[in-house]
């Protein structure tokens, strides 16, 4: 990404979303779907367009779990970290992962195309154990699940 197309995008963004603070959190959306996270220069390319503080864009960008400020994997596994999903072995889960993948939560793999993280409630505690990858949920997982859904997105990617 170089710094005249991200303003450039980034701008793009404004036109079709608006300038106000309204517009922020779905300019913030589209430029993690774009760049998969929040670069410092996008964060004050951002707030120059909104003509908000590079403050305001960080604190909410920091705020939402999804908006990720820190280089992220082309696929981001989000596995739920509440306490019915701890019940139902989370844990399995994660380690299904680790087995296939080689990282822990907080990491992406090398080839930069999956990153594992523990979130917050999914709203899906009757289904857990559960977990998003990018925008898709998962649940009532199982080892043997996670690592055939692992599998696709090798394929598919």
């Amino acid at each position: 990404m170089t710094s005249s197309n991200n303003e450039e995008f980034i701008g793009q963004l404004a036109d079709k979303y608006g300038r106000n603070r309204e517009s922020l959190l779905p300019i913030l959306q589209k430029v993690v779907e774009q760049y998969y996270f929040l670069s410092e220069e996008s964060m004050v390319n951002i707030a120059k367009e909104l003509n908000i503080s590079t403050a305001d864009v960080y604190g909410t960008a920091s705020f939402y779990s999804f908006l990720g400020t820190t280089h992220q994997g082309k696929h981001v596994i989000r596995v739920c970290q509440t306490i019915i999903c701890d019940m139902k072995r989370k844990e399995d889960i994660i380690d299904a992962i680790y087995d296939m993948l080689g990282i822990r939560p907080g990491e992406t793999t090398s080839d930069g195309r999956f990153s594992l993280y523990y979130t917050n409630c999914l709203g899906a505690c009757h289904k857990g154990p559960a977990m998003l990858i990018n925008d898709e949920p998962y649940m009532e997982l199982t080892p043997e699940k996670v690592k055939d859904i692992i599998v696709n997105y090798m394929k598919n990617s």
